[in-house]
């Protein structure tokens, strides 16, 4: 399993997992929308979040590839 950090706390960060999922929404410039899994391969189907410890992992992933990450060029 891996983990990532942010902001002094650690997340589940495996392909598919809430964390995963808000940084890749965040790299392919989506909005905002809680979930994990429906990827494809391992991740699993889609499961929206619905507890505080699911939102708040999504929500710390979406904002780690906000501040440190980089963004899909479609050019």
């Amino acid at each position: 399993m891996r983990y990532g950090e942010y902001k002094g706390k650690t997340y589940e960060s495996d392909h598919g997992s809430f964390f995963d999922r808000g940084s890749a929404d965040s790299y392919y410039g989506r909005p905002r929308n809680p979930h994990r899994g429906g990827v494809g391969g391992d991740s699993g189907p889609r499961k929206d979040a619905v507890t505080a410890a699911e939102l708040e992992a999504y929500h710390a992933g979406y904002d780690y590839n906000e501040e440190y990450g980089d963004k899909k060029d479609w050019g």
